[in-house]
């Protein structure tokens, strides 16, 4: 079995998928890693960092046309239209397709006939914590969010007690309190502002509590607010309106705002209208984690800094590769996870749809899409009769080549 790590081609992308010291544990099963040159060196990772620990350094396509496994950070848009001609039915794919915005990822890995994972569909149950890389992404998302904030801001985060003065603490609110949210809740506060945060989830108010922030109650009804995989759900017009309303006091009292509310699949919502940026106070800062979905202010654009009245608005995109080490790092232990359980200790591979993971997050296999939840999107009928569990043979050039490739992973 050969698993082939690919180097992400988008401009903005400095992670891999995964990183040098997570070869040792891969390599205790059947299989050698290929890894494209360069792959990992924006993250800190040289070819011999990744042959010194087992791997085997090939060009793009060398890698395409022998491995069975290909695995980076981002298997969609641009990056995926130069895969799909080269990929074939017998390889299994993962990465990030973001397939409930972007169905279409799917459905062109069906059409070829190639198994497709998305890491985007791990389900949130204890037993899939350890490969869930959008909580992962999402801790340094919001951690980084706030260090973008104090750059920018005009105010010092925490109180001081100077010769020349007393400098008051920054006031931060956190809206959305997810693991981004939280990790940028802990952040502010450990940089000694007073923090409050807000999420329309009743679970929520613990978890504030949890990492030292206020909660910000608002008079609303909040049941149906959350699902049973603890993402929010999607509330309707008239709710965001009165919402919005009772924001709008708190709002002005903030130097900082980190947003980071989005529901999978669908347009960020609107929390911060232009008139509730009209009546912030000059000087302060929202840092809009939702950008990449449209954003929670009305104002934000997209890898932008938006000045308006005196309020700057930052949409920042692909934040986690800012810190593209740690990043790789959390991304590789998540993938390497998911491997070891698609691959037996001899490295063969099994794709167990009654397995709910492996169910959840297979989006494409044998040219049908296998993702309840995606099928849904699609509006296709339930499967009647999951495909038969299969175990994917290495193709002959593999077999003929595991005696000389030497092998890594993360």
């Amino acid at each position: 079995m050969k698993i082939g790590l690919l180097k992400e081609h988008h401009f903005d992308e400095k992670r891999v998928a995964l990183i040098p010291a997570n070869v040792t544990r891969l390599m205790k099963k059947n299989i050698a890693i290929m890894v494209e040159s360069s792959a990992g060196v924006h993250a800190g990772f040289i070819d011999k960092d990744y042959q010194d620990a087992g791997a085997s350094i090939h060009d793009r396509q060398t890698i395409l046309a022998q491995a069975d496994i290909i695995v980076l950070v981002n298997a969609k848009g641009a990056q995926l239209d130069e895969l799909k001609s080269q990929l074939n039915e017998k390889q299994l794919l993962i990465g990030m397709m973001d397939p409930l915005a972007h169905p279409e990822h799917a459905q062109t890995l069906a059409s070829i006939g190639v198994s497709g994972i998305a890491l985007e569909m791990v389900p949130r149950i204890t037993r899939a914590q350890s490969m869930d890389v959008l909580s992962s992404m999402a801790t340094i998302a919001g951690y980084k969010a706030v260090l973008l904030a104090a750059y920018r801001a005009p105010r010092l985060f925490p109180m001081m007690m100077t010769a020349a003065g007393t400098l008051k603490p920054s006031r931060a609110l956190i809206m959305g309190v997810g693991v981004a949210g939280l990790q940028a809740c802990a952040t502010a506060k450990r940089l000694g502002a007073v923090v409050e945060a807000y999420d329309i989830r009743p679970a929520a108010r613990e978890q504030i509590i949890s990492v030292g922030a206020k909660p910000v109650e608002l008079d609303l009804e909040t049941e149906n607010t959350e699902t049973k995989g603890g993402y929010a759900t999607e509330q309707s017009d008239d709710f965001l309106k009165r919402q919005q309303q009772a924001m709008a006091n708190v709002l002005a009292q903030q130097d900082i705002i980190i947003t980071t509310a989005a529901i999978p699949g669908r347009t960020a919502p609107i929390l911060i209208t232009k008139e509730m940026v009209d009546s912030m106070k000059n000087g302060s800062i929202i840092v809009d984690l939702a950008a990449e979905t449209g954003g929670n202010c009305e104002l934000t654009e997209l890898n932008k800094e938006v000045l308006h009245k005196g309020v700057t608005i930052i949409g920042p995109s692909n934040i986690a590769s800012t810190a593209a080490t740690h990043a790789s790092q959390m991304f590789g232990t998540n993938i390497e996870h998911l491997l070891n359980l698609l691959l037996d200790k001899e490295g063969v591979l099994t794709l167990d749809i009654e397995d709910e993971i492996v169910r959840d997050t297979l989006v494409a296999h044998q040219g049908e899409i296998i993702s309840p939840r995606l099928r849904d999107v699609l509006k296709l009928p339930a499967l009647s009769i999951p495909p038969t569990p299969t175990a994917d043979e290495p193709t002959p050039s593999s077999a003929e080549n595991n005696s000389t490739t030497t092998q890594e992973t993360h």
